[in-house]
Parts: C-alpha cells; structure tokens; sequence
C-alpha cells in the first residue's frame, strides 16, 4: 500500500495481479452493503488547489551534512527554500514535500526559461524556479528547493555526484523525518524543526537534479517515497568516458567551477585538485568514479522510480536510464517510464498537459496514498512519432529477446549484409576524425574509406527493439590506440524531431499557459513551446563507443599491437524504436564518431573479423520476429546519399538545461 513503510533495505514491490483482484472482490463486497453517507465518505483520488498560493509560508533554513568539504573547521550547511501551505500547520495537519536539488538555481538556473531563485530583502524565497510549487503547493504539498553544497546560499564545495552532492540532499531528507538538524541562518545557533513535515518526500529533478535523486536513492535513505529522474546520470564515469573513449575533453574538475558560489571557489582549491587527480584523461576506473556509480547500490534502493528520457538525448546519453533501470527491475522495485523522441528537454517542454496531469496522479498516489490508479496504467509511454504516443503494459515489452545478428561481406567492399548466419571475411576502414555518424549513414549503400556498414534487405513487416544492445567486435589496428565507434540506423523515409538543432526537438513559441496559482514575485505561466521536425531519408536510434586499448578491463587501459586482434563487446544505448515495413535496419562499424567521442591519438587503419563481430539486439519477439520481417525479402542497393539531420554539434560538457 502506498501509506506503508516498507522493510527496511527492501523495495516496495508492484502489486501482483492476485492483490488485485482480491482488492476488486473486497471493493465489490463493500459497495454491496455501504448506505449513501459512508459512499460520499470514500477517500479521495486526486489532491484539489483548496490552499492559497498567495498565502503560503517562505521560508529558508540551513541544513547540517555532518561533513566539512571545504575545511573550514565547522560542518558544511545547506540552504532550503521552503513554500508549503499555511493552513494544513494551523489545523495541526502534515504535509509531504517535493524536492528539486540543484546546482543551478544561482549561476544557470532551471527550465526552458533558465529561472534562478529570488529572494525578499529578509533572504526568503519570493520566485522559486519551475511550476512545482505553483501547482502543488495549493494541493497540500510542500516544495522545496535544496541548494547542493558549494553552490548558491550553501557552504561546502562542489564534488559532482559524490558524497557532499548527495548528502546535501539526504541530510534535508533526514531533517524532514527528525533525524538532522537545521539552522534558521547559515551561521547562527538556533535550531528549527520540520514539524510541518509528514515525513514522506518526493525528490523530482531534470540532469544533474535528477542525477542527485538517482544518488539519494541509492542510499535508501528513510522517507524518500519517490523519484522522478528526468534526463538523469546513473553513474558519472558514463557521463565522462564510453568504455574508456573520452566523451569530453574536460572533467568533474572544470563542471565543479562552472556551478561553484563565489565563496566556494576561494577555498575549494583542494577539491578541484582531488577531481582532476582522481579522473584522469585516460579513461580509465578510478576509485572517484565508484564513488558516483548509483548503478552498483539499486538494490538499496526502497522508492518508486519514474524515469523519463530523451532517446535522443546526446548529453545524458541513454545508457544512463538504460542500466538505471535494468538494475531496478532486478531488484523488483516500482517503475514507470517515459521516452521521448527529443535530446536532453523536459517533458514539461514537449508533452506538457499530459505531463502536469501524470506527474500530478503519481505524486498523489505515492506522497498522499491515493488510490487513483495510476499504479495499474501501462508502465511504459513512448513517443513514436512527433507529439505520437503510444503505451506499453511493460518495459521492455514481454516477449523481448536478446537476438544475435551477424555481418556478411557483401558486393562491394564496406558494404555488407546483417542477418542471422555467421560469415567469414574481413571488413577494412581507416579513423576520420573529420566525420560522424551522420557522414558514415548518408553513405550506408557506398563504399566509402571510413566505415563498414551492413543492412538488411528492405523489412516484410514492422520490427521493434526495445531495450539495450550490445555489439561485439573483434579487430585489429594498424597503431598502437584506437577507438571504435557502433551504430544502429533505421534506413529509410520519416518525420522525427530534430533533436540536432539547438532546442533539441523543440520551438519555443510566444504565447504562455498558466499550470497554478501565481504571485508577483512567482509566475505560473510558461511558454508554450512545439515540436521541431525534419523530413529524413535515416534515423540514428542507438549508439556505443570504446577505447579498444580498454577490451580487457576498464580499470586500466593498454598499448595495442599493431596487426593482433582483439575482442570488445560495446555497450549501446538503450532505445525504443520501431523499424517499419520496408525500412532497413543498419549497422555501422567506424571510428571516432566526431563531436560525440574525442579522437584517438593516432589514426589507425582497423580491419574487423567478421566471423568474431555480432550484435546482440533486444527484438520484440526474438529472433522469430525478425525472421519474419526478412521472410521474402529482396536485397537491393540501398540509395545514397541518403538525407538526414545535420550532425551532432560539439557535445554539451554541462548537464544542465
């Protein structure tokens, strides 16, 4: 039941069909003998705006860590920005809370408006960034904005994702059930309590938000009920490096002084220095990067999670979510899941009524204990086409299964076939860092120098992949380093977002919607925004990079021996996509992928095994599925070039808006 706590260290598990109807029949039982009062009497579904906005309470406390990131000789504080009703407290009601904690709410701020917190001339909150507040607060609940440690109000530096960036937000946590202790000021003496507080908190957060809500999670932290991760980090090596190929040609070290306060940066030198020492360039694990995997720690993990994701987000990649929730459902732990087909954007900024309206019932029903059903909708939704939605009852669907498909040499050399039969033969290409993906699919029926591509004959019928995949490569090098580079493309003719462009899929139009109740100093209204679309002839649905000097371990990278092979599996990006009737489905075999992964040292020439190279694809029903969808098809030439969105800028290095 929503209101229950849980066992210690165990999630809450999904209520199985047999709870259900059990719970139907008592219902029906109950509705037989109930008289008209107690009827009128059944609890409520959904929480209504009968609270003043105008009225609320703001207010601002410190929060002690317990920790002293900066030295100082005291323990580091954190500010908390306080809006919650007046009148629950005044009947001697409780309230739960969302939380939003951030790094961005002074230097950057927050949303498709870049919002930052003000303040009234005695320091308390007056605008606090986004609509949470605006919506809910009438509603009964309370919202609060944390400032992570080093940032904004708050003492402390910045350590992007460890524990200070965590216990920030796990101290607040405890505050609010009774167990840390809070400050009216950041260096006074006198104390103050949550008395208001219910004890149950909601964290919500997109990007570096949403990744301290995956971090405080994992700690299982007592009376977080729910997280809401948009776009979120689930272990910051990933953020940094693919498989030992640096994604970035910055670390933890330049983000930290990016979001850092002016006080922070004037005595967090020691900090930086222990970033940059304990991340190097090499790619290779260090113990600072297990330090920010949350990944490891799921199954401490006792709140519902509901994930939301761009599937073409190039900043949050989607192995983020991907392994994220994998670890979860191994652990049983309550899930729901959102998939768009924008980059690194809110759903409040491309789904936006739909969203306010979902978020709404699942805070209800997980904060407040409502039973408004939403725990019994399909888990999954996913947009298959621009502002196109469709549901899935799970995620991955059931029936999804992790089928091998195997490259072939085809007619021309770097021009291939991709099925299920094992081939002999050797593909050969030489690493442009000059080119990226788009280069590489725009050409998928050439033979061209910098790429090996292998396509299946035109589908009979739709095929759908639905999960992670993997591909493995056995190759060889003509130098000492090199990277590679695998991507699945869906050839042939569609509308999809334009998630290259500079929004992302997005346009940002010039009329506003309200979503709550406004104030002077805080408005609820937005503008509105739509889909940004291109006509393509491909589309790029998943991607995965390697250092192949990294094929034996990620702790340490190795020199390669020009001319030896070696085995690598790389791990893609998770995705939902549906392949339709007479499209292709590709795979491409190249090197650096530019703008997405930093090039390596030298410039191999990489010959690939095709006997040791196979990709291993979550296909809605297996093999026998695709079998199916290549039944009676004919092999002809894919058409080049081939039309598609520009290509991917120079990677964003903030994950931020």
């Amino acid at each position: 039941m929503p209101n229950s706590t849980p066992a210690r260290g165990r999630p809450r598990p999904r209520l199985t069909l047999w709870r259900a109807c059990v719970a139907a029949a008592v219902a029906a039982l109950l509705a037989a003998f109930l008289t008209p009062a107690a009827a009128q009497a059944a609890p409520p579904r959904e929480s209504e705006p009968v609270y003043s906005y105008a009225h609320a309470v703001r207010e601002s406390v410190w929060v002690d860590t317990g920790l002293d990131g900066d030295g100082d000789g005291r323990t580091d504080r954190v500010a908390v920005d306080i809006v919650r009703p007046a009148e629950p407290a005044r009947a001697g009601r409780k309230v739960p809370v969302i939380m939003d904690a951030s790094p961005y709410y002074s230097c950057c701020g927050r949303g498709n408006e870049s919002q930052v917190k003000t303040y009234d001339a005695d320091g308390d909150i007056v605008g606090m960034p986004l609509f949470y507040d605006n919506y809910f607060v009438p509603r009964g609940y309370a919202v609060i904005g944390v400032d992570l440690a080093g940032t904004n109000r708050s003492d402390g530096c910045v350590d992007v994702g460890g524990r200070s960036d965590i216990r920030s937000a796990k101290a607040v946590i405890d505050w609010l059930g009774g167990r840390a202790t809070a400050y009216t000021s950041r260096t006074g003496t006198r104390t103050v309590r949550a008395t208001w507080s219910n004890g149950r908190t909601g964290m919500i957060g997109k990007s570096w938000d949403g990744t301290v809500a995956n971090g405080v999670a994992a700690t299982g932290v007592q009376g977080l009920r729910t997280i809401v991760p948009i776009s979120a980090i689930s272990s910051w090596y990933d953020y940094y490096f693919a498989q030992g190929a640096p994604l970035y040609d910055g670390g933890p070290d330049d983000l930290a002084g990016y979001v850092e306060s002016d006080a922070a940066r004037a005595r967090c030198a020691a900090e930086h220095k222990r970033l940059a020492d304990g991340s190097p360039r090499s790619g290779d694990w260090t113990p600072l990067w297990t330090e920010r995997d949350y990944v490891k720690d799921a199954a401490k993990v006792r709140a519902s999670v509901f994930v939301v994701q761009g599937m073409q987000d190039l900043n949050v990649r989607t192995k983020h979510f991907g392994q994220w929730w994998d670890a979860l459902a191994a652990q049983g732990v309550e899930r729901k899941l959102w998939l768009s087909q924008t980059g690194h954007v809110d759903p409040f900024d491309y789904r936006r009524g739909a969203w306010v309206d979902t978020l709404h019932r699942w805070f209800d029903h997980e904060l407040l204990g409502y039973r408004n059903g939403i725990d019994r909708e399909p888990m999954a939704d996913i947009e298959r086409h621009p502002d196109q939605w469709v549901t899935s009852a799970t995620w991955p669907p059931a029936g999804t299964r992790a089928t091998t498909l195997r490259p072939a040499p085809g007619t021309l050399p770097g021009v291939g076939t991709l099925g299920t039969r094992p081939a002999t033969g050797t593909e050969t290409f030489t690493d442009d860092p000059r080119l990226s993906e788009t280069d590489w699919a725009a050409h998928i029926g050439e033979t061209t120098p910098q790429k090996a591509g292998f396509v299946t004959a035109p589908l009979t019928r739709d095929l759908r992949l639905s999960g992670s995949s993997q591909v493995t490569v056995t190759a060889t090098a003509s130098t000492a380093s090199a990277h590679l580079s695998a991507v699945l493309v869906d050839v042939g003719p569609d509308t999809i977002r334009d998630y290259s462009d500079a929004d992302e899929g997005i346009t940002t139009l010039k009329n506003r919607t309200c979503w709550g109740e406004s104030t002077a100093g805080d408005s609820a209204c937005y503008l509105e925004t739509a889909a940004k679309t291109a006509d393509v002839d491909y589309t790029v649905f998943s991607r995965g990079w390697a250092d192949l000097g990294h094929y034996a371990s990620l702790a340490e990278g190795v020199p390669l021996t020009p001319g030896k092979p070696y085995t690598m599996t790389l791990s893609l990006a998770a995705t939902d996509h549906v392949i339709p009737k007479g499209h292709r489905l590709a795979l491409i075999v190249a090197g650096t992928d530019r703008d997405l992964i930093d090039p390596p040292a030298t410039r191999p020439t990489i010959t690939v095994r095709l006997s040791g190279t196979a990709a291993r694809l979550p296909l809605v029903g297996g093999a026998q599925a695709f079998a199916r969808a290549t039944s009676g098809a004919t092999a002809t030439p894919a058409p080049a070039p081939l039309k598609g969105l520009r290509a991917p800028g120079p990677a964003d290095r903030v994950p931020g808006d």
